[in-house]
């Protein structure tokens, strides 16, 4: 399988569905600390790691800002996966955001901060943080690393990890699992789907909880 056609399976699999089959599996791979900032968004694809560090104002050079070189580092359609140590200072930016999304990329995920509230809702870029914070990211932070493997709360992703965040949390798929994964949420989810139209016909939930072990 191709990784445009994982890509496209698991666009249409909610983040639940996707954990039950990582917690069957045995794997670390959920995020739950990192909100959307923009509501009704999605993100999915192979992931492209940045590690940062941060410090008071004056701590580093401009120009180890870097976030030029993270949009660089990024193709169309990879997942940006920034690793700040929760530092309530700001990563990323709206003009960032446009950027971004102009080039194609599929989103953004910071162990961190973002800023400009507003504009990230008027572009629509898929952009998952801890903090909305105004405080800028210049002289605060270093960009140290990209297209290393880093660790957020405890689940590790290496460059070309599938990502899949959305209003629910936030999945990392191991690259050389995601056919299989992919196959059992599918299955999941068609158990969904039969559920429900089971209990349009009078089943209770009671008895689809029974029947259909992951629903």
């Amino acid at each position: 399988m191709t990784i445009t056609d994982l890509i496209a399976g698991f666009r249409a699999i909610a983040t639940p569905t996707i954990a039950n089959a990582l917690d069957d599996l045995g794997l670390h791979g959920v995020i739950t600390g990192l909100r959307p900032i923009v509501p009704g968004t999605k993100a999915v694809g192979p992931a492209v790691t940045v590690r940062e560090r941060s410090g008071a104002k004056g701590s580093f050079a401009v120009e180890d800002f870097k976030v030029g070189h993270m949009i660089e580092a990024a193709e169309p359609g990879a997942v940006i996966v920034v690793d700040n140590g929760g530092a309530p200072v700001s990563t990323w930016g709206g003009m960032a955001s446009y950027a971004a999304k102009l080039k194609g990329i599929e989103g953004l995920l910071v162990e961190g901060g973002v800023r400009d509230w507003e504009e990230q809702q008027e572009f629509r870029f898929p952009l998952f943080a801890r903090h909305m914070v105004p405080t800028p990211g210049k002289t605060r932070i270093k960009v140290e690393a990209i297209g290393e493997p880093i660790t957020i709360e405890g689940v590790l992703i290496r460059p070309g990890d599938l990502i899949v965040a959305d209003g629910s949390g936030i999945c990392v798929i191991p690259i050389e699992r995601a056919e299989e994964i992919l196959a059992m949420t599918q299955r999941f989810a068609a158990d969904d789907a039969q559920a429900m139209r089971e209990m349009d016909n009078g089943l209770t939930f009671k008895q689809a909880l029974a029947k259909f072990a992951k629903i």
